[in-house]
């Protein structure tokens, strides 16, 4: 066997135990991540049905409020239609990107003509206007490409290395 075939034999071999290493220790990072990540999901999902327990005993509880001064059947139709319009709200607070209802409208000008501005409200929608015309057959000396003021268009153009 040839010396440098050996060198590529123990270099490969190198290679080889330095990638399984690394995806060792990927694996193991990544599983931890997981299980911290499971661990809030799981929380989260706990206290969303919480919460969804709380506000059917909030819903109950005013609904029996009702009972005392109204007949059952109205007092449960109330507690609908006030769970009704909240669940509107906040159907359009998500579609708004939580920014409410006033959003929904921002990128219309007068009589909801669309405006000039974007509905970002990051500025304007197309780029600035030069405030002088440019002058046919004169360069901007800053511009990309151009070589200056007295420069033979001919010549050829190197760039800086």
């Amino acid at each position: 066997m040839n010396r440098l075939d050996h060198l590529e034999h123990l270099d490969k071999h190198l290679v080889d135990e330095l990638a399984q290493v690394a995806r060792e220790a990927v694996r193991e990072e990544l599983r931890e991540q997981t299980r911290k990540q499971r661990r809030t999901a799981a929380l989260y999902a706990a206290s969303g049905a919480t919460g969804l327990y709380a506000g059917a005993g909030v819903a109950l509880a005013l609904g029996l409020a009702l009972a005392l001064a109204l007949p059952g059947w109205a007092a449960a139709l109330i507690t609908a239609a006030v769970l009704g319009v909240a669940a509107y709200l906040l159907r359009g607070a998500a579609r708004a990107g939580g920014h409410g209802a006033a959003s929904h409208h921002a990128g219309h000008g007068l009589r909801g003509t669309p405006s000039a501005a974007p509905q970002s409200g990051l500025g304007t929608p197309y780029p600035p206007m030069p405030h002088t015309p440019p002058t046919p057959g004169v360069t901007d000396p800053a511009a990309p490409g151009t070589a200056g003021p007295g420069a033979d268009p001919r010549a050829p153009q190197h760039r800086a290395r």
